[in-house]
């Protein structure tokens, strides 16, 4: 929750998701480690060999990854901490939590220009997170007995391009980002009250103020649609919009497993269950 609006000042609330997850592993190599710098896993690495003063170091790394890339999921964060813990770990070197968040976000800065740093503490979290700009992080305890379902579009997400949208509105965008602010509020309200019901409502409202900034798409309006008439409590587009995913809450494990294949049946490419 929080798209967008977490820019102008108002909270935003994301998730890890502990079932999805990423691994590099290192090898020795003939060569020594080149520096893209339009590549965030091969910032990670070399911010991580330069921090150990070892840039010299003739190694390669190969990267399996669950998480899809440019879908507003953390992919690039995600990819970033893998290949920095498989790093000091090839040259058995300690990683303290705060080493690795600089690294990660160093990195991050090459694949966001100026990331909140959201994605990379979502990311090392077991918990959910809260952040406001300026005022930083906190955490939120989740214990819904529900589940998120995740559905990937299959159409890459364009963040920059997205904000380009909302900036291009100027005064007009306000009063809805303002609502999207509002609506975060509510939302962590409503999972402190272990309130679904006005948690799914709440989503589905956000995902109709996403679409009015002209962030969101129709395939991911589609999905969104698909969902609340199949039984989700509430959906909504993630992430930074104009394609990514779209994540639905659902009471119980079997209606969402169900929902997951009608959404996989008319176009989602990807789906992913994860316990709230």
């Amino acid at each position: 929750m929080g798209e967008h609006s977490v820019v102008y000042g108002y909270p935003a609330i994301s998730l890890p998701l502990n079932n999805i997850e990423v691994t590099c592993r290192v090898f020795s190599s003939e060569s020594t480690w080149t520096l893209y710098k339009d590549d965030t896993l091969s910032m990670a690495v070399f911010a991580s060999l330069e921090h150990l003063g070892k840039q010299e170091a003739r190694i390669r790394c190969q990267v399996e990854s669950m998480v899809p890339e440019k879908r507003g999921m953390g992919s690039s964060a995600a990819v970033s901490i893998a290949a920095i813990r498989a790093v000091f770990d090839y040259f058995e070197e300690e990683l303290d939590d705060q080493t690795l968040e600089i690294l990660v976000n160093r990195a991050e800065m090459i694949a966001h220009m100026n990331p909140s740093g959201l994605d990379a503490k979502t990311c090392l979290s077991d918990v959910a997170i809260k952040f406001i700009r300026n005022l930083g992080f906190s955490e939120i305890e989740l214990n819904l007995n529900a589940y998120l379902l995740i559905a990937d579009t299959g159409i890459y997400g364009h963040t920059r391009e997205a904000i380009k949208v909302v900036e291009n509105q100027g005064q007009k965008a306000l009063p809805l980002l303002q609502e999207l602010g509002n609506l975060t509020k509510i939302v962590e309200k409503a999972i402190a009250a272990k309130d679904l019901l006005t948690m799914g409502l709440t989503m589905t409202k956000a995902h109709e103020k996403l679409t009015q900034l002209g962030v969101s798409c129709p395939k991911a309006d589609a999905l969104v649609s698909l969902a609340v008439e199949n039984g989700a409590l509430g959906a909504k587009m993630s992430g930074g919009g104009l394609g990514g995913c779209i994540i639905a809450l659902v009471k119980e494990k079997g209606e969402a497993e169900k929902l997951a294949v009608l959404l996989r049946e008319k176009g989602a490419v990807n789906t992913w269950i994860e316990s709230l």
